[in-house]
């Protein structure tokens, strides 16, 4: 497609002001910091990766999303702290998200609890050269930048076999006002993330887990994953999103490296049958005595 139509760019808009939903992640199993600061340090190690999602693979302004986030386990692992940027664009549209994390951990009798919180500032910005248009200039599309400070609020409750969160990354919804339109750049969305490990043999782990997003005006949405975990060294899965989204995830960790690709299929009910690609590629690192020597990640 060599230009986008002006009725996709009318649908682009209309996604991003009724929507008002985060970035779209489908490898928060291997590193959920992204939806719940909580996570800051939670491994037990230092760790950092980077993240590129392209959605829509061929369609034009489609969504892409690049992120790049870090944390450390301090204080005999009962602290964690760490940073994350993340820039989400859709069309002439980019979010660039700068924030720090801070967790704590409580010890129980049979599991951990942790709460973490975040804070940090998100940069909208339009930019007209991000997209083909058939008239140019066209006053349609303008320059704008605002810069709006944000904080979230998440809980964890742990173990060896299951895993419990509850994350709210962004408090304060964040509207901005650009040639007396108002448009909503993030509102509210609550995370409830669980998962629970099976034991196939002494090889194979099942791993099934669920993760619900909702949003005041939006239906919940709600992601299945069934994974396998080989030697603890390689994971393959299967997942859907709402019954209408599905996708194979695999990943392997070499050393203290982890990759993961994720590949999306739009399902029937889909107005769009684009296909969407997601890679993460990660390090983790015992660098403190008190740091887990281990490098399976969470």
């Amino acid at each position: 497609m060599k230009y986008i139509p002006l009725t996709f760019s009318f649908w682009v808009l209309s996604f991003v002001v009724q929507a008002q939903q985060d970035p779209l992640y489908s490898q928060y199993f291997n590193n959920p910091m992204l939806i719940n600061p909580v996570f800051a340090g939670s491994n037990e190690r230092l760790y950092a990766g980077v993240a590129y999602r392209s959605q829509w693979s061929g369609v034009d302004g489609g969504p892409t999303t690049l992120n790049f986030n870090s944390h450390l386990s301090l204080a005999n692992n009962k602290v964690g702290v760490g940073a994350l940027v993340v820039q989400d664009q859709l069309g002439d549209i980019k979010n660039t998200q700068y924030g720090s994390t801070f967790s704590y951990r409580i010890k129980l009798p049979h599991s951990t609890f942790s709460f973490g919180m975040q804070a940090g500032f998100t940069r909208y910005t339009t930019d007209p050269g991000a997209v083909k248009v058939l008239n140019n200039p066209d006053p349609a599309f303008n320059q704008f930048i605002e810069t709006k400070f944000n904080t979230g609020v998440g809980l964890l409750l742990v173990n060896e076999r299951y895993m419990v969160s509850l994350s709210v990354p962004r408090m304060l919804a964040s509207t901005v006002s650009n040639g007396g339109q108002n448009i909503q750049v993030y509102n509210q969305n609550f995370y409830l993330y669980g998962s629970y490990i099976l034991y196939v043999n002494e090889r194979i782990k099942f791993k099934p887990s669920t993760l619900l997003r909702a949003t005041a005006g939006t239906p919940v949405s709600a992601d299945v994953n069934c994974n396998f975990i080989f030697n603890d060294l390689y994971t393959a899965g299967l997942f859907t999103r709402n019954l209408n989204t599905y996708g194979v995830l695999v990943q392997m960790i070499v050393g203290n490296y982890r990759l993961g690709y994720v590949f999306e299929l739009p399902g029937n009910g889909s107005s769009l049958n684009y296909n969407t690609h997601e890679i993460s590629l990660s390090l983790s690192l015992d660098v403190r005595k008190s740091h887990n020597h281990s490098s399976s990640g969470y």
